[in-house]
This record gives C-alpha cells, sequence and structure tokens, in this order.
C-alpha cells in the first residue's frame, strides 16, 4: 500500500479493494492496512523510548517558502513543487515506519439505509514486520483480550510467516523483491499524478498539533487527462491538507468523492459523498506517522452486495526496535 498523504486521493479505491476482501472472507474489513507497521508482544525487543537523544536522527528539511505575487496569489507551479516536496519526505516517512511497531485500534460500524448504526466491531492489534513482510497479531475484540485458543491461532500465523521468510530461497527472495521495487515504481508514478491533477489554492494556516501548517485546498484541475489507470479517478476527488511549515510535512487530510467512482465494469463503485480524514504525529524528531483515521462509505461490490460503513482507526505506543531484535514465541516470551 502507498503512504497516507497518497491516500488523500486514493482513498476510494483502497477502501474498495478492503470491501471485496471482507466480501471474500464473508464479512467486512475493519481497517485501512496501508497505516499498520506494528507492535508485537511476541517480540523480544530493544527500544529506543519516544525522544530519547538516540533515536533523533532527522533528515535536514529543505527550506521552502510560499511567496505570493501581487494580487496575493500563489502560483500553481508553487503549489506543485511544494506537494512534490511533502510526497518526497512521505515516500522517506515510509521506509522510516518500518522500524517502529505500534498499537492499532480500529471501530468499524454497520450502517443501515438511514445511516443509523446496526452493528459496531472493534479489534486491536500488534503488528510486526517479518523479514518484510508485515503481519497483523490480533490481541483484542471489542476492547477484551483474546481467549487462549485465539491468541494461539494468532501465534501459529505469525510463526508460519516467520518459518516462510527465513527459509525463503535465493530466487523466492528476488521474484519478491523485484515486485515490491515494481509497486514502488507505480507508487512514484502515481504520486506525480496527483501534483498534476489538482488545482491548489492556500486558504489560511491553523495549528494541528500545537504546530503552525499551511491549510491548502485541492480541486480537480479542468482539462486533466490521467496517464495511469490508477489515477483516473483523481477528478471525481477533492481535499484539503494541512503541511507543517517547519517540517514540510502532511500533518493533516481530508478527501470526499465528488461523484460516483466506478472500479471495473461490474466490480465495485464507491458513491458520491464517501469521505475520509486522518492527522498523523511527529515521532522521535524524525519520522511523521499516523495519529487516527476516520471514514466513512457507501459502496456496492459486484453490483449486488451494499456495503454502508464507518469507522476509524487510532494509532499509539509508537517505539523504535534496534537492529538486534529478535524475533520470538510467544511461549518463550511468556
Amino acid at each position: 500500500m502507498r503512504r497516507l498523504w497518497a491516500q488523500l486521493f486514493l482513498f476510494p479505491f483502497i477502501l474498495v479493494l478492503l470491501i471485496l476482501r471482507g466480501a471474500v472472507a464473508g464479512q467486512a474489513s475493519s481497517s485501512m492496512e496501508s497505516a499498520k507497521t506494528a507492535n508485537s508482544s511476541a517480540s523480544r525487543q530493544t527500544f529506543s523510548p519516544n525522544g530519547s537523544p538516540d533515536a533523533a536522527v532527522e533528515s535536514e528539511s529543505p527550506t521552502f517558502e510560499l511567496k505570493p505575487d501581487a494580487s496575493g496569489a500563489i502560483s500553481q507551479e508553487q503549489m506543485r513543487q511544494l506537494f512534490r516536496i511533502v510526497t518526497d519526505k512521505d515516500q522517506e516517512n515510509d521506509k522510516r515506519q518500518r522500524d517502529y511497531t505500534y498499537l492499532e485500534r480500529d471501530v468499524e460500524r454497520q450502517l443501515d439505509g438511514k445511516g443509523q448504526v446496526k452493528s459496531t466491531e472493534t479489534k486491536t492489534y500488534e503488528v510486526m514486520e517479518i523479514y518484510g513482510e508485515q503481519v497483523n497479531r490480533l490481541i483484542a475484540k471489542d476492547d477484551k483480550p483474546l481467549s487462549e485458543k485465539d491468541a494461539a491461532k494468532e501465534e501459529e500465523k505469525v510463526q508460519k510467516v516467520t518459518a516462510k521468510r527465513k527459509n525463503e530461497s535465493d530466487n523466492d527472495r528476488r521474484k519478491r523483491e523485484e515486485k515490491e521495487a515494481k509497486d514502488r515504481e507505480e507508487g512514484r508514478k502515481f504520486v506525480n499524478e496527483v501534483a498534476d491533477a489538482f488545482n491548489f489554492k492556500l486558504v489560511g494556516n491553523e495549528e494541528v498539533g500545537g504546530r503552525e501548517a499551511w491549510v491548502i485546498d485541492a480541486e480537480p484541475r479542468p482539462g486533466y487527462e490521467a496517464h495511469t489507470k490508477e489515477a483516473k479517478f483523481l477528478t471525481k476527488m477533492r481535499g484539503r491538507v494541512w503541511i507543517d511549515k517547519s517540517d514540510l510535512q502532511l500533518s493533516k487530510m481530508d478527501a470526499e468523492a465528488l461523484d460516483t467512482i466506478t472500479f471495473g465494469l461490474f466490480l465495485a463503485r464507491l458513491h458520491k459523498g464517501a469521505h475520509f480524514t486522518m492527522e498523523q504525529t511527529r515521532v522521535n524528531d524524525e519520522v511523521w506517522l499516523p495519529r487516527f483515521l476516520t471514514f466513512n462509505i457507501d459502496a456496492r461490490v459486484a453490483l449486488l452486495k451494499e456495503y454502508r460503513i464507518a469507522g476509524e482507526q487510532s494509532f499509539k505506543e509508537y517505539k523504535k526496535f534496534r537492529s538486534e531484535s529478535k524475533i520470538v514465541g510467544y511461549e518463550e516470551v511468556k
């Protein structure tokens, strides 16, 4: 999955994919996996606490200033230059995020035709990255710890991934790395289109998390023609972003579908009004990571199954693990 700032415009595609995954499993999805790089109580690891001196390895931020013209307007070229800087830094965040673990709590609400809540499900995850693969360990349902039987199943899942990666052949590893490189390149192409697909307008300054940020609106640019398949729906999206003035990092964003977005002839449709918001926080003076995320969607899958879902995700207890970290089994830790 691509990083969060790109999801300002990618979120319909991601959400529909998650809905489809849930439909195959017989239930709606409860999370957006692009934000998962998490923590595992079954790992024996050495952590550096947030804000510790040895963790503060922040790269030097490029300086940038929005300069209005004689009429007080900011040129689109300046705006696009700013967004390209932000996306470059976001890709760097993606690399550093893999060095962190955290807890993720997902709340999903199934809605009826009038928007009233029919049911609510809450799941809490600890997730870790094992040999380059992110593994989610479910640790609680509806804020209650798992039974011993369910906890054992989660541990078995982790151990299977560990064994698979540990015994991966050189040929399989090469194929996986080639696929990952291809995915990254496709992500870069898409992000470059985001900067060109919209007209940006500076609407003011606000504080986010006690830090000054530019507030910028993004509206579809008339006459824009997509160069990639994934970017075709950008003309049906609009958003607002908050960019931290000091770090030139995305601190907050809000996106909305302006019209129905169709994926494939009969695959899925995301209806007008689908909405997504998120906020990030500065961790260890070196990386910006998600703090919370909310979504409200109305979608139809295969023109048959209707999904009306609202929910939020919260992220906490970010911890950075060192290179000497060792993955061990649940029983060994206990």
